[in-house]
């Protein structure tokens, strides 16, 4: 397989973790979003949003949108889950990872970030405190439910969680690693979210985690 991703990419960093934890190896080819090469259209020709992730598969099909590759990777390499067995659980997972996913990502990625400062003229300062503004309000969003789950499991006599759901990485963690690492960069408060940040520390506690981060790419600092 091959993986086409951005070492800032927060969608990539999700499918990064997801083929490190199930040991999936793969070629990484880089896409560097700043130079503009997700629109070149040897690349941009294949998909229909010209975005990264993309993952090619041995066959030469490419897949794009990062929960749709992570879904297919769990779906055909079963081991180790990414979603838990009970479909109760199971939605609680895939909520938490879409708090992240649909409502925190798509308000601060690049292209939005971009657009703010090249069309709509704010300069570094506005742009940063838009940018502030909706990923501090999505982790606290994030703290109440995961506080909320963590009543619900004891209340159902399960064993806390250490993760954002249990005691191994799921999609939720896939998808809150990259968000913290990018809100760390802005310089977003965090110091309440504890919950938040303590699964976030268990996580890069893992090495499969540490191989995926930004600092671990071919492409980081280009």
């Amino acid at each position: 397989m091959k993986l086409y991703n951005y070492f800032r990419s927060s969608a990539s960093f999700r499918v990064r973790i997801a083929l490190e934890l199930k040991g999936l190896p793969y070629d990484y080819v880089a896409v560097n979003l700043l130079k503009g090469e997700q629109l070149l259209p040897a690349y941009a020709s294949q998909l229909g949003d010209a975005l990264v992730p993309a993952l090619e598969l041995d066959d030469g099909r490419l897949l794009a949108q990062s929960m749709a590759i992570i879904e297919y990777l769990d779906e055909t390499h079963p081991a180790p889950a990414l979603l838990p067995g009970d479909p109760i659980a199971r939605a609680h997972v895939r909520a938490l990872a879409q708090l992240v996913a649909c409502e925190i990502h798509p308000l601060n990625n690049l292209r939005v970030l971009k657009y703010l400062k090249r069309q709509l003229q704010l300069d570094d300062a506005a742009k940063d405190a838009w940018y502030s503004h909706w990923a501090r309000q999505g982790l606290q969003a994030f703290e109440r439910q995961l506080l909320l789950l963590d009543a619900e499991r004891k209340a159902t006599g399960q064993a806390p969680s250490r993760l954002c759901w249990g005691d191994q990485p799921t999609l939720a963690d896939c998808c809150l690693v990259p968000q913290i690492f990018n809100a760390q960069r802005f310089h977003v408060e965090l110091h309440d979210l504890a919950r938040t940040m303590a699964a976030f520390q268990a996580c890069m506690a893992l090495p499969a985690f540490q191989r995926a981060q930004p600092s671990a790419c071919p492409d980081h600092g280009v």
